[in-house]
Protein backbone atom coordinates (compact mmCIF):
# COMPACT_ATOMS: atom_id res chain seq x y z
CA UNK A 1 0.00 0.00 0.00
CA UNK A 2 1.18 3.51 -0.82
CA UNK A 3 0.26 4.87 2.60
CA UNK A 4 2.41 8.01 2.59
CA UNK A 5 1.24 9.21 -0.84
CA UNK A 6 -2.40 8.56 0.03
CA UNK A 7 -2.02 10.32 3.37
CA UNK A 8 -0.32 13.29 1.71
CA UNK A 9 -3.12 13.63 -0.87
CA UNK A 10 -5.77 13.52 1.85
CA UNK A 11 -4.05 16.15 3.98
CA UNK A 12 -3.37 18.44 1.02
CA UNK A 13 -7.03 18.36 -0.03
CA UNK A 14 -8.23 18.90 3.54
CA UNK A 15 -6.05 21.95 4.15
CA UNK A 16 -6.29 23.52 0.70
CA UNK A 17 -10.08 23.32 0.85
CA UNK A 18 -9.80 26.16 3.36
CA UNK A 19 -8.06 28.27 0.70
CA UNK A 20 -9.37 27.02 -2.66
CA UNK A 21 -13.01 26.38 -3.48
CA UNK A 22 -13.38 23.30 -5.68
CA UNK A 23 -10.54 22.52 -8.15
CA UNK A 24 -9.97 19.08 -6.53
CA UNK A 25 -8.89 17.50 -9.82
CA UNK A 26 -6.47 20.35 -10.52
CA UNK A 27 -4.90 19.97 -7.07
CA UNK A 28 -4.58 16.21 -7.63
CA UNK A 29 -2.84 16.73 -10.96
CA UNK A 30 -0.44 19.34 -9.57
CA UNK A 31 0.44 17.14 -6.61
CA UNK A 32 0.93 14.14 -8.91
CA UNK A 33 3.37 16.16 -11.04
CA UNK A 34 5.33 17.23 -7.97
CA UNK A 35 5.49 13.68 -6.55
CA UNK A 36 7.45 12.41 -9.57
CA UNK A 37 9.66 15.49 -9.85
CA UNK A 38 8.00 16.90 -12.96
CA UNK A 39 7.05 20.38 -14.09
CA UNK A 40 3.58 21.68 -14.95
CA UNK A 41 2.02 24.17 -17.34
CA UNK A 42 -1.18 25.77 -16.04
CA UNK A 43 -3.55 27.20 -18.62
CA UNK A 44 -6.50 29.39 -17.70
CA UNK A 45 -7.89 32.89 -17.94
CA UNK A 46 -6.86 35.49 -15.32
CA UNK A 47 -8.59 35.45 -11.94
CA UNK A 48 -9.23 31.73 -11.41
CA UNK A 49 -6.68 31.21 -8.60
CA UNK A 50 -3.78 29.73 -10.58
CA UNK A 51 -1.20 31.65 -8.52
CA UNK A 52 -3.11 31.09 -5.28
CA UNK A 53 -3.14 27.31 -5.72
CA UNK A 54 0.63 27.16 -6.23
CA UNK A 55 1.39 29.60 -3.42
CA UNK A 56 -0.90 27.77 -0.99
CA UNK A 57 0.59 24.38 -1.92
CA UNK A 58 4.11 25.72 -1.31
CA UNK A 59 3.16 27.13 2.09
CA UNK A 60 1.35 23.97 3.13
CA UNK A 61 4.32 21.74 2.26
CA UNK A 62 6.89 24.22 3.63
CA UNK A 63 8.53 24.54 0.22
CA UNK A 64 10.52 27.64 -0.62
CA UNK A 65 8.52 29.65 -3.15
CA UNK A 66 9.57 32.20 -5.76
CA UNK A 67 7.49 33.94 -8.39
CA UNK A 68 8.70 35.47 -11.66
CA UNK A 69 6.43 37.82 -13.57
CA UNK A 70 7.46 37.12 -17.14
CA UNK A 71 7.83 40.17 -19.39
CA UNK A 72 9.35 40.78 -22.86
CA UNK A 73 12.44 42.43 -21.33
CA UNK A 74 13.22 39.56 -18.94
CA UNK A 75 16.84 38.40 -19.34
CA UNK A 76 18.35 34.97 -18.51
CA UNK A 77 20.33 36.55 -15.67
CA UNK A 78 17.08 37.71 -14.09
CA UNK A 79 16.13 34.05 -13.71
CA UNK A 80 19.40 32.17 -13.21
CA UNK A 81 21.54 34.76 -11.45
CA UNK A 82 24.76 36.55 -12.36
CA UNK A 83 28.41 36.71 -11.46
CA UNK A 84 29.11 40.00 -9.66
CA UNK A 85 32.57 41.53 -9.43
CA UNK A 86 33.59 42.58 -5.93
CA UNK A 87 35.94 45.57 -6.19
CA UNK A 88 37.12 45.12 -2.60
CA UNK A 89 38.30 41.51 -3.02
CA UNK A 90 38.94 41.54 -6.77
CA UNK A 91 36.97 38.33 -7.32
CA UNK A 92 33.62 37.40 -8.85
CA UNK A 93 30.87 35.95 -6.70
CA UNK A 94 27.71 34.25 -7.90
CA UNK A 95 24.46 35.98 -6.98
CA UNK A 96 21.70 33.38 -7.23
CA UNK A 97 18.52 34.09 -9.14
CA UNK A 98 14.96 33.09 -8.20
CA UNK A 99 15.36 29.69 -9.91
CA UNK A 100 17.20 28.54 -6.77
CA UNK A 101 14.07 27.56 -4.91
CA UNK A 102 11.74 24.58 -4.40
CA UNK A 103 8.64 25.81 -6.20
CA UNK A 104 9.10 28.35 -9.00
CA UNK A 105 6.03 30.03 -10.47
CA UNK A 106 6.60 31.49 -13.95
CA UNK A 107 3.61 33.76 -14.43
CA UNK A 108 2.61 34.17 -18.11
CA UNK A 109 5.65 32.29 -19.38
CA UNK A 110 4.73 32.99 -23.01
CA UNK A 111 5.50 36.69 -22.44
CA UNK A 112 9.13 35.75 -21.83
CA UNK A 113 11.43 36.13 -24.89
CA UNK A 114 12.85 32.96 -26.49
CA UNK A 115 16.35 33.53 -25.11
CA UNK A 116 15.04 33.55 -21.55
CA UNK A 117 12.74 30.58 -22.23
CA UNK A 118 15.77 28.62 -23.41
CA UNK A 119 17.62 29.46 -20.19
CA UNK A 120 15.13 27.27 -18.33
CA UNK A 121 15.82 24.11 -20.35
CA UNK A 122 18.84 22.99 -18.33
CA UNK A 123 17.12 23.86 -15.04
CA UNK A 124 14.06 21.79 -15.89
CA UNK A 125 15.88 18.82 -17.39
CA UNK A 126 19.00 18.50 -15.23
CA UNK A 127 18.09 20.56 -12.14
CA UNK A 128 21.24 22.62 -12.36
CA UNK A 129 22.48 25.97 -13.63
CA UNK A 130 25.72 26.28 -15.59
CA UNK A 131 27.25 29.75 -15.65
CA UNK A 132 30.73 30.59 -16.94
CA UNK A 133 31.65 26.89 -16.82
CA UNK A 134 30.57 26.37 -13.20
CA UNK A 135 27.62 24.14 -12.31
CA UNK A 136 25.27 25.04 -9.48
CA UNK A 137 22.80 22.35 -8.35
CA UNK A 138 19.16 23.23 -7.74
CA UNK A 139 16.97 21.99 -4.90
CA UNK A 140 15.98 18.30 -4.99
CA UNK A 141 12.38 19.55 -4.74
CA UNK A 142 12.77 22.04 -7.60
CA UNK A 143 9.56 22.24 -9.62
CA UNK A 144 8.70 24.80 -12.27
CA UNK A 145 5.03 25.68 -12.64
CA UNK A 146 4.29 28.04 -15.51
CA UNK A 147 1.00 29.78 -16.30
CA UNK A 148 -0.44 30.74 -19.67
CA UNK A 149 -3.43 32.84 -20.67
CA UNK A 150 -5.24 31.00 -23.51
CA UNK A 151 -7.07 34.06 -24.88
CA UNK A 152 -4.40 36.78 -25.01
CA UNK A 153 -1.73 36.43 -27.69
CA UNK A 154 -0.55 39.99 -28.41
CA UNK A 155 3.07 40.46 -27.32
CA UNK A 156 3.61 36.78 -26.57
CA UNK A 157 6.22 34.22 -27.64
CA UNK A 158 4.68 30.75 -28.09
CA UNK A 159 6.70 28.05 -26.38
CA UNK A 160 8.60 25.85 -28.87
CA UNK A 161 7.99 22.09 -28.87
CA UNK A 162 11.34 21.44 -27.16
CA UNK A 163 10.28 23.64 -24.24
CA UNK A 164 6.76 22.22 -24.05
CA UNK A 165 8.16 18.70 -23.96
CA UNK A 166 9.99 19.53 -20.71
CA UNK A 167 6.66 20.00 -18.94
CA UNK A 168 5.36 16.70 -17.60
CA UNK A 169 1.76 17.91 -17.75
CA UNK A 170 -0.42 20.68 -19.10
CA UNK A 171 -3.28 21.36 -16.70
CA UNK A 172 -6.31 23.38 -17.78
CA UNK A 173 -8.23 25.33 -15.16
CA UNK A 174 -11.79 26.39 -15.91
CA UNK A 175 -14.31 28.68 -14.25
CA UNK A 176 -15.90 27.60 -10.97
CA UNK A 177 -19.47 26.32 -10.92
CA UNK A 178 -22.39 28.45 -9.68
CA UNK A 179 -22.33 27.05 -6.13
CA UNK A 180 -18.56 27.34 -5.94
CA UNK A 181 -18.69 30.99 -6.99
CA UNK A 182 -21.26 31.69 -4.28
CA UNK A 183 -18.93 30.05 -1.75
CA UNK A 184 -16.04 32.22 -2.94
CA UNK A 185 -18.09 35.38 -2.47
CA UNK A 186 -19.24 34.22 0.96
CA UNK A 187 -15.66 33.63 2.09
CA UNK A 188 -14.59 37.10 1.00
CA UNK A 189 -17.56 38.58 2.79
CA UNK A 190 -16.44 36.77 5.94
CA UNK A 191 -12.93 38.20 5.78
CA UNK A 192 -10.94 35.78 3.63
CA UNK A 193 -7.76 37.42 2.34
CA UNK A 194 -5.73 35.45 -0.27
CA UNK A 195 -2.70 37.63 0.50
CA UNK A 196 -2.64 36.60 4.18
CA UNK A 197 -2.67 32.81 4.09
CA UNK A 198 -0.68 32.77 7.33
CA UNK A 199 -3.85 33.85 9.17
CA UNK A 200 -5.63 30.61 8.25
CA UNK A 201 -3.37 28.49 10.44
CA UNK A 202 -2.89 25.72 7.89
CA UNK A 203 -1.45 22.51 9.37
CA UNK A 204 1.86 22.30 7.50
CA UNK A 205 3.06 18.94 6.21
CA UNK A 206 6.37 17.60 7.47
CA UNK A 207 9.24 16.96 5.05
CA UNK A 208 9.46 13.27 6.03
CA UNK A 209 5.97 12.67 4.64
CA UNK A 210 6.85 14.45 1.39
CA UNK A 211 9.94 12.29 0.92
CA UNK A 212 8.04 9.10 1.78
CA UNK A 213 5.23 10.01 -0.65
CA UNK A 214 7.73 10.47 -3.46
CA UNK A 215 9.20 7.08 -2.60
CA UNK A 216 5.73 5.54 -2.81
CA UNK A 217 5.15 6.99 -6.27
CA UNK A 218 8.49 5.63 -7.50
CA UNK A 219 7.76 2.17 -6.05
CA UNK A 220 4.41 1.56 -7.77
CA UNK A 221 4.53 -1.84 -9.51
CA UNK A 222 3.84 -2.01 -13.25
CA UNK A 223 2.90 -5.17 -15.14
CA UNK A 224 4.63 -5.79 -18.49
CA UNK A 225 1.28 -5.51 -20.32
CA UNK A 226 0.91 -1.95 -19.03
CA UNK A 227 4.33 -0.97 -20.40
CA UNK A 228 3.02 -2.08 -23.80
CA UNK A 229 -0.25 -0.21 -23.24
CA UNK A 230 1.54 3.06 -22.42
CA UNK A 231 3.87 2.62 -25.37
CA UNK A 232 1.04 1.84 -27.78
CA UNK A 233 -0.95 4.93 -26.75
CA UNK A 234 2.01 7.17 -27.50
CA UNK A 235 3.00 5.34 -30.69
CA UNK A 236 -0.50 5.86 -32.11
CA UNK A 237 0.00 9.62 -31.86
CA UNK A 238 2.92 9.43 -34.27
CA UNK A 239 0.82 8.29 -37.23
CA UNK A 240 -2.64 9.55 -36.29
CA UNK A 241 -4.24 11.19 -39.36
CA UNK A 242 -5.14 14.48 -37.61
CA UNK A 243 -1.66 15.03 -36.16
CA UNK A 244 1.51 16.39 -37.72
CA UNK A 245 3.57 15.69 -34.57
CA UNK A 246 3.10 12.94 -32.02
CA UNK A 247 4.63 12.08 -28.67
CA UNK A 248 8.31 11.21 -28.22
CA UNK A 249 9.76 8.51 -25.93
CA UNK A 250 9.93 11.28 -23.30
CA UNK A 251 6.13 11.44 -23.56
CA UNK A 252 5.92 7.69 -22.88
CA UNK A 253 8.08 8.07 -19.78
CA UNK A 254 6.03 11.08 -18.62
CA UNK A 255 2.78 9.15 -19.08
CA UNK A 256 4.11 6.24 -17.03
CA UNK A 257 5.36 8.52 -14.22
CA UNK A 258 2.13 10.51 -14.03
CA UNK A 259 0.03 7.34 -13.97
CA UNK A 260 2.19 5.86 -11.18
CA UNK A 261 1.82 9.05 -9.18
CA UNK A 262 -1.98 8.98 -9.49
CA UNK A 263 -2.00 5.33 -8.40
CA UNK A 264 0.12 6.11 -5.32
CA UNK A 265 -2.13 9.02 -4.36
CA UNK A 266 -5.06 6.60 -4.56
CA UNK A 267 -3.29 4.49 -1.94
CA UNK A 268 -2.22 1.70 -4.31
CA UNK A 269 1.23 0.24 -4.94
CA UNK A 270 0.22 -1.16 -8.35
CA UNK A 271 -0.78 0.46 -11.63
CA UNK A 272 -4.16 0.09 -13.36
CA UNK A 273 -5.12 0.95 -16.97
CA UNK A 274 -7.50 3.56 -15.53
CA UNK A 275 -4.49 5.42 -14.06
CA UNK A 276 -2.95 5.61 -17.53
CA UNK A 277 -6.24 6.81 -19.05
CA UNK A 278 -6.56 9.53 -16.40
CA UNK A 279 -2.98 10.71 -16.97
CA UNK A 280 -3.05 10.64 -20.79
CA UNK A 281 -4.85 13.97 -21.53
CA UNK A 282 -2.70 16.14 -19.22
CA UNK A 283 0.53 14.46 -20.32
CA UNK A 284 -0.09 14.39 -24.08
CA UNK A 285 -2.23 17.44 -24.96
CA UNK A 286 0.68 19.91 -25.18
CA UNK A 287 2.99 17.49 -26.99
CA UNK A 288 0.70 16.91 -29.97
CA UNK A 289 0.48 19.22 -32.98
CA UNK A 290 -2.84 19.12 -34.84
CA UNK A 291 -2.69 19.54 -38.61
CA UNK A 292 -4.04 22.93 -39.84
CA UNK A 293 -6.86 21.31 -41.82
CA UNK A 294 -7.92 19.26 -38.77
CA UNK A 295 -7.76 22.35 -36.60
CA UNK A 296 -10.15 24.14 -38.97
CA UNK A 297 -12.58 21.27 -38.47
CA UNK A 298 -12.50 21.84 -34.71
CA UNK A 299 -10.35 18.82 -33.88
CA UNK A 300 -8.30 19.37 -30.71
CA UNK A 301 -5.45 17.45 -29.13
CA UNK A 302 -7.77 16.42 -26.27
CA UNK A 303 -10.22 14.95 -28.76
CA UNK A 304 -7.41 13.03 -30.46
CA UNK A 305 -6.23 11.61 -27.11
CA UNK A 306 -9.79 10.47 -26.33
CA UNK A 307 -10.04 8.77 -29.75
CA UNK A 308 -6.71 7.03 -29.28
CA UNK A 309 -7.67 5.78 -25.80
CA UNK A 310 -10.88 4.36 -27.31
CA UNK A 311 -8.95 2.75 -30.19
CA UNK A 312 -6.23 0.97 -28.16
CA UNK A 313 -7.16 -2.32 -26.55
CA UNK A 314 -7.02 -2.22 -22.75
CA UNK A 315 -4.88 -5.00 -21.22
CA UNK A 316 -6.54 -7.39 -18.78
Amino acid sequence: MAEAAGQLATRVHLELSRVIVGQEEIIDQLLAVWLVGGHALLEGVPGIAKTLIVKALAGLCRLEFQRIQCTPDLMPGDILGVNVYNTATGVFSFRRGPVFTDLLLLDEINRMPPRSQAALLECMEERQVTLDGTRYPLSEFFTAIATENPVEFEGTYPLPEAQLDRFLAKIRIGYPGPDEEVEILSRYQNGFDPHRLDRLGLAVIETDLLVAARRDAASVKVEATLFRYVGELVRRTRNWPALSLGGSPRASVALLLMAKSLAAMDGRDYLLPDDVKAAAPVVLRHRLVVKPEADLEGITSDRVVSEIIAAVEVPH
